[in-house]
């Protein structure tokens, strides 16, 4: 809330253990002093001390919430009762209780507890560490100087980001920010080719304009890695509703209050002017606002596709899911039509490849199949776009994944891809496969989008430095934990989700590392839903913590390079993980040069890899039938590897990942162990279950949700039913094949993050 200080979530604080004292060298004073301790008594006096109302009292005063008093109470009780000796002064006291003075053993209990509670002691200092009430003041630099900002708004194929990149380039310096690789690149590119030097920065590379590696006075970033000390005349931030990305948002909002340039250019949905202004208004700065309309029109078609046989020339057909992209690709083929395929995992180069293959007039292949990683950052002569389900697999702000209808923000944006201004197709079309959704699709694009409340900010490495040295035993993702817990925020800010961080935080935390560099290892862009990715980043930290350099020959010895094309779907996702082990490679060689020190023929095999994949993808189909016909061990392992997505109306599942990666793994082994026959037999039970479920929940959404109407269900039990019901899932207590079953392991195995 608006700087209230409320209190802490206690039940992260993990109590520091104290060992009971042995027999001490020296003699025990206190016994000479009085007479020995007549633990019985003092374990009776002991427990009425903690019944005393007046002592909660006491320790809710000095920050024991009754949580935390019990805690210390017990770990105090214990130290006194398995010491062989206590201290003098506490034996003394001890021995007095039984005249009935209990008060007296509070200053020993709060000593106490402050020892196993550092943080009791220093609150007050980790609140102000973790006060993250004025963001506009964490940047100088920025503050020291009038910005004048524009706000370029408008829908996809406006022509707004063109208008912003014309600045760009007639600058005489300037730095261009984006979501993706993919959009530098093509400014980087776009920028060179009209003799405008400029450099690209990314994640994982960095390409110089100048042969001898000057700093050119323009660059291409993403947007996480712009610098805010580098005073630039223009400065570009593409897609600016991105700031309310759960848990991207930071890198949005750091650029638009750090930034030094004169000038600003924004782009993006008009549905962030509102935000953008009042933060703006919080630094002074005024915003001036440019909206533009789009280019060439856009049409919701009154009929949906229903059937692949009328499929035409600059078609693209959207899934949420890689699944169905796997289906509707062989599907394509197999009535004689040649389709390119684009989603998330795929390596840029390929992405470009497919890209081409399909703008090109000249190139048999007229079909696009992708998911919605068209949205932005490709361009593409779109006819047509074609939904084939309008929900989406999405994690939330608490990181659960949910099934949900696709927002108006993302539909419009999808939508916009059709009838590109400048392409072939002049006007653009947009309907849906199944005739049931395209009402819905409908009503989803006549709404207006909702505005960006709330920008997102995350901990610096600094603040979490300043917390470890007040808490010098807590584990990296417990002082996270804390941090978070205590840290206030003004109305227009959210701290961003940092469940990516503290799985790997917990994943190396058993390896001794410098704090520095443990932070750096836990910000590495990585997918955890890919265990080969997740097993190769632990092995360089070991090896990293034990001073042995990653060299070119142990990465390809781990990696088993050089790689044969892909047989069947297992080894082509197998293949698309080793390029994100090279890409990590890649961007912590920008981090610890001499610890990683071979990115040149890194980045080398990663090309060929690039290929190896392109090659792969250009044969998809064959790799369908592979997987299918052989019942490769394995192909359950893809065909599992996303939600099973239904069309219900509106029906909004969730399903709580605490365990990360543990759990997918889990449903994956599952889904691997059954041969082949009675591996597709499952899945025909549970695509038929499924299609039963549909049809019950059809118009009502599940029982869950009516449930949770009715006001008979809150989420808390559901969330309560779902660990039990995975308990007795994991114990294996339902046979194979029931559709449950294949609905909780295809589920939990989650969605590939882009």
């Amino acid at each position: 809330g608006e700087g209230s200080s409320r209190g802490p979530d206690t039940s992260l604080f993990v109590p520091v253990p104290l060992k009971p004292v042995g027999d001490a060298a020296e003699e025990d004073v206190g016994a000479e002093l009085t007479r020995p301790l007549d633990k019985g008594e003092v374990l009776k006096n002991l427990n009425k001390f903690y019944k005393r109302k007046e002592i909660q009292r006491l320790g809710s005063e000095n920050g024991l919430d009754a949580r935390l008093f019990h805690q210390a109470f017990i770990s105090f009780r214990k130290y006194i009762m398995e010491s062989s000796s206590v201290s003098a002064d506490l034996h003394i006291i001890l021995n007095d209780i039984c005249c009935g003075h209990v008060d007296d053993l509070f200053p020993f209990f709060l000593r106490h507890a402050k020892q196993i509670f550092p943080m009791l002691d220093c609150m007050d200092d980790l609140r102000k560490i973790s006060d993250l009430r004025l963001p506009p003041n964490w940047y100088p630099d920025a503050r020291a100087i009038q910005r004048k900002i524009i706000f370029h708004a408008g829908p996809t194929n406006s022509g707004k980001t063109y208008h912003a990149i014309q600045r760009f380039l007639s600058a005489k310096s300037g730095i261009y920010c984006g979501p993706l690789k993919l959009l530098a690149h093509e400014i980087f590119q776009k920028s060179n080719d009209a003799n405008v030097p400029c450099d690209l920065v990314t994640g994982e590379e960095r390409v110089y304009a100048n042969e001898d590696a000057r700093q050119a006075p323009h660059i291409a970033c993403t947007i996480e890695m712009c610098s805010t000390n580098t005073p630039y005349e223009v400065a570009v931030i593409d897609e600016i509703q991105m700031i309310r990305d759960p848990s991207r948002g930071w890198a949005w909002t750091r650029a638009l209050l750090g930034l030094c340039a004169e000038e600003i250019h924004i782009c993006g949905e008009a549905a962030a002017i509102d935000l953008v202004t009042e933060l703006m208004y919080t630094t002074g700065e005024e915003v001036e606002v440019r909206n533009y309309k789009r280019l060439t029109p856009l049409t919701v078609l009154d009929y949906a596709l229903e059937s692949l046989d009328n499929l035409r020339p600059g078609d693209c057909i959207v899934c949420f899911s890689k699944n169905d992209i796997y289906s509707i690709s062989r599907q394509i083929e197999a009535r004689g039509l040649e389709c390119a395929v684009i989603y998330g995992s795929l390596p840029p180069g390929t992405k470009l490849e497919q890209a081409k293959k399909f703008n090109d007039p000249d190139d048999p292949c007229k079909i696009l199949v992708a998911t919605d990683a068209i949205g932005m950052g490709l361009n593409l002569c779109i006819k047509r776009i074609i939904f084939n389900s309008i929900v989406k697999p999405t994690v939330n702000e608490k990181g659960e994944k949910e099934i949900d209808s696709i927002t108006t923000s993302q539909a419009l944006q999808i939508a916009g891809r059709a009838g590109r201004y400048g392409s072939s197709f002049k006007e653009g079309e947009v309907t849906t496969m199944h005739r049931d959704d395209l009402v819905q699709l409908k009503e989803i694009l006549s709404e207006p989008v909702r505005p960006v409340k709330a920008a997102g900010l995350h901990p610096t490495p600094e603040q979490i430095e300043m917390f470890a040295y007040h808490l010098p035993d807590a584990t990296l993702s417990n002082l996270i934990d804390i941090f978070v817990s205590l840290s206030q925020v003004d109305g227009l800010y959210f701290v961003c989700n940092i469940d990516d961080f503290k799985f790997l935080a917990d994943m190396i935390q058993h390896i001794p590392l410098n704090l520095r560099s443990r932070y750096v290892f836990c910000t590495a862009p990585l997918n955890r839903k890919e265990p080969f990715v997740c097993t190769t980043l632990l092995k360089f930290a070991r090896q990293f913590s034990r001073n042995e350099p990653l060299t070119f020959d142990w990465l390809c010895r781990h990696t088993k390079w050089p790689l044969p094309a892909p047989k069947n779907i297992k080894e082509l996702v197998h293949l698309e993980a080793v390029h994100d082990v090279f890409d990590l490679y890649l961007w912590l060689s920008y981090r610890f040069m001499d610890m990683f020190p071979d990115a040149v023929l890194v980045r080398d095999i990663q090309k060929k890899l690039d290929n190896v994949i392109q090659v792969g993808v250009c044969n998809i189909t064959k790799l369908i039938r592979a997987s299918q016909s052989a019942a490769v061990p394995g192909t359950a392992e893809v065909l599992s590897e996303d939600f099973p997505l239904s069309r219900t109306k509106r029906d909004t599942r969730v399903v709580s990942d605490h365990q990360g990666g543990a759990k997918s793994t889990e449903a994956l082994s599952i889904a691997v162990d059954v041969p082949g026959e009675r591996r597709a037999k499952n899945l025909k039970a549970y695509r038929s279950a499924t299609r039963q479920e549909d049809l019950k929940s059809h118009g009502r959404g599940s029982l869950a949700n009516r449930l949770l109407r009715e006001g008979l269900l809150t989420q808390e039990m559901l969330r309560q039913l779902e660990s039990e019901w995975q308990d007795q899932h994991r114990n294996g207590r339902y046979g194979l094949g029931s559709k449950r079953d294949d609905r909780n392991s295809s589920k939990e195995t989650g969605k590939k993050k882009k």
